[in-house]
């Protein structure tokens, strides 16, 4: 089985125009969408399009209708990527005691020969919209860099002229997932995950949520008491307009992926 629990620490660091950094751990799951069905049922803890302790439900992800590797073959055709129907695996927050919130779910997209085709970076905000930049990977390297200009409102305290700079680690024993980005001015913000593989198991499951209890809610309560300190420190506030389709993909042009030669 190649569906796998990964525990870690989520980081943020805001440089300008005050300081501000915080720190947790999380738990997060790596799902192959092939095996969805074989999981569905195997584990009591985790209910696979049905309720239970940890929950996983195709419709929180993707367009919320189509199966998800469909839906994540139609993104990697619109950006023009070529992929042969290998397996897509998703790494997420699921559901705890039914509520999920995933700031960010990455989707690694393989070809049938196992090398990477492409990783999709879906992205969600607490108004209930989501994107996904969809962008290549070149099938050998064990870290992958992409760039993307910023098309999508995530946070109040963050401009919408920015640029994203991602510095992934595919999964196998450790997964990373490394996130800059930049204003006009330079580096802004730095988000980074790094989690350690541990075999999918209903003991692995009671572990992470006597670890890690009601984490998804606290993801969300977290976002708000961050942004209260963010409030208090005088941070200026950009407002939210309601994106044209609350669910959108968008394909990013080809001067944007490359990564500025600094990047490490």
């Amino acid at each position: 089985m190649r569906s796998a629990l990964y525990r870690g620490e989520v980081a943020h660091s805001r440089l300008r125009p005050k300081r501000h950094s915080l720190g947790y751990k999380v738990f997060c799951l790596l799902l192959d969408l092939d095996e969805l069905e074989a999981l569905n049922g195997r584990f009591p803890l985790l209910g696979i399009e049905r309720g239970g302790l940890f929950s996983f439900r195709q419709s929180d992800h993707g367009d919320g209708q189509t199966s998800l590797k469909a839906w994540a073959a139609a993104r990697l055709a619109e950006a023009g990527i070529g992929y042969d129907g290998g397996r897509v695996e998703l790494l997420c927050y699921p559901r705890l005691l039914g509520f999920v919130f995933n700031p960010l779910s990455v989707y690694f997209c393989h070809q049938r020969d196992g090398r990477l085709a492409g990783i999709l970076y879906e992205v969600h905000n607490t108004h209930g919209e989501r994107h996904t930049y969809a962008l290549p990977a070149s099938g050998d390297e064990r870290v992958v860099r992409h760039a993307a200009s910023k098309q999508f409102f995530v946070s109040p305290f963050m401009p919408m002229e920015c640029t994203y700079r991602f510095r992934i680690t595919a999964p196998r024993e450790r997964v990373g997932i490394s996130i800059l980005e930049d204003d006009a001015e330079g580096l802004l913000l730095t988000a980074s995950f790094t989690g350690r593989r541990e075999e999918l198991s209903n003991r692995a499951l009671w572990r992470a949520f006597a670890g890690y209890p009601l984490m998804t809610l606290k993801v969300v309560l977290g976002i708000h008491w961050e942004a209260l300190k963010l409030i208090a420190k005088g941070v200026p506030i950009f407002h939210w307009s309601p994106a044209r389709q609350r669910i959108a993909s968008g394909t990013v042009p080809v001067s944007d992926r490359r990564v500025p030669e600094q990047v490490e």
